[in-house]
């Protein structure tokens, strides 16, 4: 079993021992402190709660609920419902908070709540440790029979986050339905396939093929959204002679796309290929994580914008997109972050964005990723020996490399002429994971390889 407690949310396995998984015990510990922080911000006590479709959710969800009523919150609960539809809900509703219950990409036996402040982004590293401490402490103070909360439904909004998407002027559904796109999705049998479909039929798209959309949380491979893990949609893509395939992860906020040859897009690539139009449409600014393609400088240059680089994770993206006024930004892992729309990766709204540019582009899918630089990318991890020292590691690594550009706002990235290197140490395991990209795959293990030697030669 296992129980991840970070400043962002808390993760883990369902059953076990307390402390040891997500069990009953530390759902309710861990929601009745977010309960305390909402309290202390002083911004109302509704609550807005979603969940996706994985086969813990009603369970969690009840039990967070629960607490949040013991607690004097007023909870409105979405039901099944995407980790985006959420974050929009809790301003809109003006909220003063929302847990999202999703273990993201994290096989079946995962859940989670993912914790929001009242704009409907995640709480800060700061509110985060504070929350982590009073659930640790002990001294949580619940109310009162005269000032328990209340639970109210909520249905609908899946809808509404489509007809706020649809809105916009950059989402164009007379091209989409002029393209007359035959599309897969493939929604790992979570809420995408809720969602994923019905944005289509609004977009004009009448010619989708539904595999895996049935909401019943029984994922049927691995729900990480990688080339080894979409064997199926790859092969009806195929089959259908459609001219995409969509997927999604369990709570829709990561998209990538199946070409018509069963080739992926590239995961990378939805940010990169999203960005090359809106900043087609509105030059501007970009952010992505340090781990995340350089595709997307190369693009901003071209629409004569400015690049910038974040510490890896979702909330770093954001403080950075604000402070450089970005006007799309996001994440390597498919994740796309649209200011106009809000603050967090929102799958829906990416696949409104791109479709456009793919109408509007004309020609097939591939066409349009040929058109981009093409960069390859290798994702390893060194394990460490109990006496390495991490910062130690990362300290000379730097000074190895201090003739090149080095980056070490989130451990050190190293960057070549026309490649680069990114190790980060893990939060929770005694490892670094290394993080290469190049001109050709082979390039880039080569890279990885050439750092893990360094460093176990140290």
């Amino acid at each position: 079993m296992t129980l991840i407690k970070s400043i962002s949310g808390i993760r883990g396995t369902i059953g076990g021992k307390e402390g040891e998984g997500l069990t009953p015990v530390d759902t309710v510990k861990f929601t009745a402190a977010y309960a305390l922080l909402v309290l202390k911000q002083d911004k109302g006590k509704k609550i807005i709660l979603g969940r996706d479709a994985r086969l813990s959710g009603s369970m969690i969800s009840g039990l967070v609920a629960q607490t949040l009523v013991s607690m004097g919150m007023d909870v409105i609960d979405l039901g099944l419902s995407t980790t985006p539809t959420v974050e929009m809900a809790v301003p809109k509703m003006k909220a003063a908070g929302g847990i999202i219950l999703t273990a993201s990409h994290n096989p079946k036996e995962w859940n989670a709540l993912k914790l929001l402040n009242h704009e409907g982004e995640f709480i800060s590293s700061e509110e985060g440790q504070w929350l982590l401490e009073q659930a640790e402490s002990g001294d949580i103070l619940f109310s009162d029979i005269d000032n328990l909360g209340s639970i109210q439904q909520a249905d609908g909004w899946i809808d509404r986050h489509i007809d706020l998407i649809l809105a916009c002027d950059e989402v164009d559904v007379d091209a989409i339905r002029k393209a007359n796109f035959k599309i897969v999705v493939d929604a790992v049998n979570s809420t995408g396939g809720i969602a994923v479909p019905a944005l289509l039929k609004r977009l004009g798209v009448e010619d989708v093929i539904e595999l895996y959309c049935e909401p019943t949380g029984h994922f049927p491979h691995n729900p990480e959204p990688l080339a080894e893990n979409l064997k199926d949609i790859s092969d009806k893509v195929k089959e259908t002679g459609a001219d995409l395939g969509i997927v999604v992860d369990p709570d829709v906020d990561r998209l990538a796309f199946v070409m018509e040859d069963g080739e992926m897009f590239g995961e990378e690539y939805t940010l990169v290929a999203v960005a090359d139009y809106l900043l087609g449409l509105t030059p501007g600014n970009t952010v992505s994580n340090l781990s995340s393609t350089r595709a997307l400088s190369d693009v901003t240059e071209k629409h004569s914008g400015n690049y910038h680089a974040s510490a890896v994770g979702e909330v770093n993206v954001v403080a950075k997109m604000k402070e450089v006024a970005a006007v799309i930004g996001g994440e390597g892992n498919g994740g796309v972050i649209w200011p106009k729309l809000h603050y967090g990766r929102d799958a829906l709204a990416g696949i409104a964005l791109f479709l456009t540019h793919l109408a509007m582009k004309g020609g097939s899918i591939s066409r349009l990723r040929s058109g981009y630089p093409n960069y390859e990318m290798s994702k390893n991890k060194i394990q460490l020996k109990p006496d390495m020292d991490i910062p130690h590691i990362l300290s000379k690594i730097e000074a190895m490399y201090s003739d090149h550009r080095i980056n070490t706002i989130d451990g050190v990235k190293i960057e070549f002429e026309n490649e680069w290197v990114h190790l980060r140490p893990s939060n929770t395991e005694p490892i670094i994971r290394i993080y290469a990209e190049s001109g050709s795959r082979a390039s880039a293990n080569a890279l990885t390889e050439k750092i893990k030697a360094e460093i176990l030669g140290m």
